[in-house]
């Protein structure tokens, strides 16, 4: 492999920045301001995202796009998912030749109902011979820093593609697994976090484990349908880009979307909560297009579907979950199998 150049100075994109450096691979850190670059770099470390965590003097950290994908094979990108599209479109007009693309965020796009995957290969075709691929699975990005075991999913189309970038990000500490599922590890990385609002509502209103428990198996179930529906192969939500995402962003203290969900609960509006945060919570723009979603394809998801209506239609939380509760019986396993 000949370099990877990974695009946002986030927290996800800082961590996966520092592994790749530290395992002596040419790797660069593109930040989209001046400002954010001369900081990193004069501070080596990230204080505003990933503060604690020094920056290995091998990371070239640049605000020049042109500098940072310069001779480097492979294109991370760890920008949120609705600044995917202008950050392609801004590869577009440097890149050719063969390079492989890979997307580090967790969304669908609002307005084409698109996954990360499939903006990229639409904005990015031009001459080059490009593969893409996506890296998911349950991850904070302050315990991969601190080199806590972790275990993540990589897809790709094919499997020569898959298997390279499972040896290139593996590490002692950093497990990762292979998968064929582009889709699959796609809508997993995306339902998650709405359900992690929902769960942050939860806890918000004061509600218990029986609750939570509920939410996370009811929320597999609706990313299993939206998923099967959509071709994804069903036992990738039950892996680490599924339920164990799932898991880690319905219960860490560390996820943004259950903390915009625990606010929620607690009375605080969207602007209130919006304006007091400095990361993007992925969920809040996600519950929008997974909405939309499946009413397109007629798939049921009322969890989502009360998320969206807390956020988008000022509907009281409790009155969401007063809602779900409603609800006519069903089988349990009914559109899942």
């Amino acid at each position: 492999m000949k370099g990877v150049a990974v695009l946002g100075a986030g927290s996800w994109g800082t961590a996966l920045a520092r592994l790749l450096a530290y395992k002596g691979i040419d790797t660069s850190l593109w930040a989209r301001n001046r400002e954010t670059a001369l900081r990193l770099k004069t501070e080596k470390e990230n204080s505003l995202y990933l503060s604690g965590f020094d920056l290995p003097g091998s990371l070239d950290v640049t605000s020049d796009l042109g500098r940072a994908l310069n001779g480097r094979e492979m294109v991370l990108f760890a920008v949120p998912s609705h600044g995917m599209r202008e950050t392609a479109s801004m590869v577009a007009e440097i890149i050719d030749g063969s390079r492989i693309l890979i997307s580090a965020a967790k969304g669908i796009e609002n307005d084409t109902l698109m996954t990360m995957t499939e903006v990229l290969s639409e904005v990015i075709h031009g001459n080059g011979n490009y593969q893409f691929a996506v890296l998911s699975g349950p991850s904070f990005a302050k315990e991969v820093a601190a080199r806590m075991p972790t275990a993540v999913t990589i897809a790709a189309f094919n499997e020569e593609t898959a298997k390279a970038l499972t040896s290139l990000f593996s590490t002692d500490y950093f497990r990762v697994y292979s998968s064929l599922d582009v889709t699959g590890v796609q809508l997993g990385g995306a339902v998650k976090n709405v359900m992690a609002v929902a769960a942050g509502i939860s806890d918000g209103l004061g509600f218990g484990t029986n609750t939570r428990a509920a939410l996370i198996t009811r929320g597999l179930a609706e990313m299993s349908r939206l998923g099967i529906k959509l071709g994804a192969n069903p036992l990738t939500f039950a892996g680490l880009a599924g339920l164990g995402d799932l898991v880690l962003t319905c219960t860490g203290d560390l996820s943004r979307n259950r903390q915009v969900g625990l606010n929620l609960g607690k009375g605080m509006s969207m602007d209130e909560i919006l304006n007091s945060m400095t990361q993007v919570a992925e969920g809040v723009r996600t519950s929008r297009s997974l909405y939309s979603l499946s009413e397109k394809h007629g798939v049921e998801m009322p969890i989502t579907a009360e998320v969206y209506k807390v956020i988008y239609k000022g509907v009281d939380p409790k009155d969401a979950v007063r809602s779900l509760l409603d609800r006519p019986p069903r089988p349990e396993l009914y559109g899942v199998l």
